[in-house]
């Protein structure tokens, strides 16, 4: 028999759902097969658990033995167990006012059950075979009751953590004499400079160094302007080794396939798919969503598609997230396929993390700003815990349509966030007043006119800040290409075009 199990929890549980079947519409229970251990409760859930799923509001035995009647191995179980007069008993020894303490009680076995089925040893914070201390049990299952399951779990993953800062992150060298190692970190540095992947197109890697582990970008915009469009070029350009360049008529060579994962929390994951192909054929999205393919487009967007195919990039929505929700997807990401590059569209408040939020700090009526400061806070924490690259955006506030500079004051909801970024860009269509103060410059220099510019107002470790970098975009295929570079008073900066080679793979640093 399979350790940690209350059967009597789950006959409860199975029971209160059995009689009413509204708990399922309930989004504060969620269930998985790993909950039940016997075959018998499996078919009993999984027969209500589908029926629901199907529309049904009635669930009965009758019901339940029509269902099983097209699946005959389940249905001997049913009746090897007598299921009918087991539910029968059940109903008549349940009640629903308990449902959420067996629910509760049900779901910290499956989690205690699973992290031994992982090989842990968990006797230390609930010993099952303790049979003869009375004191000890009662003080056991006085703790299991009064504590949450996102408690336990925090409290079996700082064990690992301790574990792990102590043996094998050696915590016991964050203190150093200032000098300590210094010679070795010039060496490291001349041996590898500390740059990052390349980001998608001329100038900005002059800038950033380009996408660099440990890092935290963010980079904001007006509702239109192309905050995802512009993540969807950087992180097709990390995660695939090919891109369609229609100067030269021809796909190219792009570097290394970096495993990168795109969050999404607002579109929908095929209106990111037909921009990533958009962007890695250099077809206009409107062509593929209305196939009003021109000579040539369907067979470049067909070869784009198989290289998504092949190459490490990975989407995930959240369209209603909480803090931890954001952490166990990238913490997935990194496990399952070696991500180091992260993308999150977009940042932002949602009600599951108000909800977390409040439950987390006591505090009732959290200010939106202080929600968004936690977020930044976490994110900037994984980029080092993990030795990832993040980069997000955020929207702007109504103040942008008449500033003067462009910095973290444009932020909606917290400019604190910009505390604890690494680069802060702001994205910005070109105004008529800009067009008229750059006409000189463009006339001399024979740049094509700018649509959008690009403020990049913190950049910590880096040169340039306070400069304005002016862009030629094109929505449809999501590039969005800077030309040159300016202070705030127009005028012209020599910005060299800083270019990363990746072929044969970097090795990136990640300070």
């Amino acid at each position: 028999m399979a350790k940690y199990v209350d059967l009597s929890a789950t006959i409860q549980v199975i029971g209160c759902i059995y009689q009413n079947i509204s708990l399922l519409d309930n989004e504060n229970y969620f269930f998985s097969e790993d909950d039940f251990t016997e075959e018998f409760h499996k078919i009993l859930f999984g027969s209500i658990y589908n029926l629901h799923a199907l529309g049904v509001k009635d669930v009965n035995i009758n019901t339940i033995e029509d269902y099983l009647k097209d699946r005959p191995k389940k249905l001997a179980v049913y009746k090897t167990y007598k299921g009918a007069e087991y539910l029968q008993k059940i109903t008549e020894n349940i009640q629903l006012s308990t449902f959420d303490y067996y629910y509760q009680r049900m779901k910290k076995m499956t989690l205690l059950r699973m992290y031994n089925n992982a090989g842990m040893d968990l006797s230390w914070l609930y010993d099952i075979n303790n049979i003869l201390d009375a004191k000890k049990k009662q003080a056991q299952e006085d703790w299991l009751d009064n504590t949450s399951l996102e408690s336990i779990a925090d409290i079996i993953d700082k064990k690992i953590t301790e574990i792990r800062m102590k043996y094998v992150d050696d915590t016991n060298e964050n203190f150093i004499q200032a000098g300590d190692r210094v010679t070795e970190l010039i060496d490291s540095l001349q041996k590898r400079p500390e740059i990052g992947y390349p980001m998608y197109g001329p100038l900005i890697n002059t800038i950033t160094r380009g996408a660099r582990l440990k890092k935290f970008y963010l980079r904001s915009a007006a509702t239109g302007i192309g905050k995802t469009r512009s993540m969807i070029a950087d992180s097709c350009s990390i995660a695939c080794d090919k891109i369609y360049d229609s100067v030269q008529g021809k796909w190219i060579e792009n570097g290394t396939k970096e495993p990168t994962i795109f969050i999404t929390t607002e579109q929908e994951i095929d209106e990111i798919q037909t921009m990533m192909l958009a962007f890695l054929s250099d077809v206009n999205e409107n062509h593929i969503i209305y196939n009003a393919y021109e000579i040539g487009e369907l067979e470049r967007v067909m070869y784009a598609a198989e290289l998504l195919k092949k190459c490490p990039i990975y989407i995930k929505k959240l369209p209603d997230f909480s803090l931890k929700d954001i952490e166990n997807t990238i913490k997935f990401a990194i496990n399952e396929w070696g991500v180091r590059y992260v993308f999150f569209d977009y940042l932002h408040t949602s009600m599951k993390i108000l909800s977390e939020v409040t439950s987390k700090t006591g505090i009732k009526g959290l200010r939106e700003d202080n929600v968004l400061f936690m977020i930044s806070i976490r994110l900037k924490d994984l980029c080092n815990e993990y030795g990832v690259f993040i980069m997000t955006a955020t929207q702007l506030n109504a103040d942008y349509l008449t500033a003067q500079q462009y910095d973290q004051n444009l932020l909606r909801g917290a400019k604190s966030i910009a505390d604890k970024i690494d680069l802060g860009m702001i994205m910005l269509k070109t105004s008529k007043e800009d067009k008229e103060a750059l006409r000189e410059v463009i006339a001399r220099f024979k740049f094509d006119e700018p649509d959008i510019k690009i403020s990049v107002y913190k950049n910590r470790r880096g040169q340039y800040k306070d400069i304005l970098l002016w862009c030629k975009a094109n929505q449809g295929t999501c590039k969005v290409i800077p030309m040159f570079a300016t202070d705030y008073n127009y005028q012209l900066i020599n910005l060299p075009d800083f270019k990363i080679n990746v072929n044969p793979k970097m090795q990136v640093s990640a300070f």
